[in-house]
């Protein structure tokens, strides 16, 4: 089995495709033909041995997959061999193969192509628990929602979570072309922060009220600023720091205006923690997936792959995600799938 094997942490530059044993099966094991997985900044942090969690070496990297159910554990009941499903992974996704616990495993719409599937694992449902879970940002029709690295896998998907809600997006990105894009999503208004003063805007477009929710995946200053134009009783959240500076919080500024800070670790719901709690919260994962692939057939989400690699050519996916060049996600295709978008394998 072809894969990108982790021997120890280290620079994703080092890595190379190798010839990896397949993965073991256990009972509530489901074995999966890889037709498409995605690339993303996190896996550069993995891969160095820099993020919250550290697998164990050695390791493949990628925590999402889609393609074929190929073989199913004695416990797997409702999903059978030649399904077409998506699924976290604890690792294993940059591979032919991987295998996925039961609980984290949905099947697909028959309309949505596998590299269209690998938005879903991360990107949406990320924005989704974010933007709709009661207990976290609860956007709701009324609402102006700021969204902060909007041309990305999370912020693309929030904008089209937050509009499909009804609320009022105010979208920043980092350059014109990708204010199109934003805007192609269903941004109300974009603002390139290269250039102008977001939280100044902000102000303007809201009356100086400020903005009742903001999503920020990017950190540092972006986060600083966004405290100086979100609205009393207003909600943030910090999901990222693609920025490279983690999010500070001053507690003056949240008594002033009553604001409320929230946090989300999606992987804490899909086993990745001391405790592995992926069974309990099955249910509550498959009914958020089972409502984003209803409004992806209703045509509310349009998920954008801006870039399709083959596995062999992984490290310029890596590159493509690091120099900020995607839009959307970064996807390694492989067998029908890179054959439906034309690329050699």
């Amino acid at each position: 089995m072809r894969g990108v094997l982790v021997e120890e942490y280290t620079d994703f530059k080092n890595l190379t495709l190798q010839n990896c044993p397949r993965p073991k099966l256990f009972s509530k094991g489901v074995r999966i033909k890889i037709q498409a997985t995605g690339v993303s900044f996190a896996t550069s942090l993995v891969v160095a041995g820099k993020y919250q969690r550290r697998p164990p070496l050695p390791f493949v990297p990628g925590t999402e997959c889609s393609g074929y159910v190929i073989e199913v554990g004695k416990d797997v009941h409702d999903i059978g061999i030649g399904d077409r499903v998506c699924a976290v992974l604890d690792w294993g996704g940059q591979a032919e193969e991987a295998v996925a616990h039961l609980a984290n495993v949905f099947h697909i719409p028959n309309n949505m192509h596998f590299n269209q599937a690998i938005c879903f694992t991360n990107s949406y449902l990320t924005s989704y628990a974010a933007l709709i879970w009661p207990h976290l940002l609860q956007v709701k029709k009324d609402h102006v929602v700021l969204i902060h690295g909007a041309a990305g896998g999370v912020g693309i998907a929030a904008i089209e979570i937050a509009k499909t809600k009804g609320a009022t997006v105010i979208a920043t990105v980092g350059s014109a072309e990708k204010e199109e894009i934003a805007q192609e999503h269903g941004a109300d208004f974009t603002i390139n922060y290269s250039e102008s003063d977001f939280r100044k805007i902000v102000l303007e477009i809201t009356d100086k009220r400020g903005a009742d929710i903001i999503y920020d995946p990017v950190g540092g200053d972006v986060f600083a600023k966004s405290l100086r134009c979100i609205a009393p009783e207003g909600r943030i959240m910090p999901v990222g720091f693609a920025a490279g500076t983690i999010q500070q919080i001053p507690a003056n500024i949240l008594l002033v205006k009553n604001i409320t800070v929230t946090g989300l670790n999606l992987g804490y719901y899909f086993g990745w923690s001391p405790v592995d709690m992926r069974e309990h919260y099955a249910e509550k994962m498959k009914s958020s997936m089972r409502e984003l692939f209803n409004w992806f057939e209703s045509g509310f989400l349009k998920p954008r792959v801006s870039h399709s690699f083959a596995m062999a050519e992984f490290q310029t996916a890596m590159q493509t995600v690091l120099a900020r060049k995607a839009q959307g996600r970064v996807a390694l295709v492989l067998d029908e799938e890179a054959t439906r978008l034309g690329i050699k394998t």
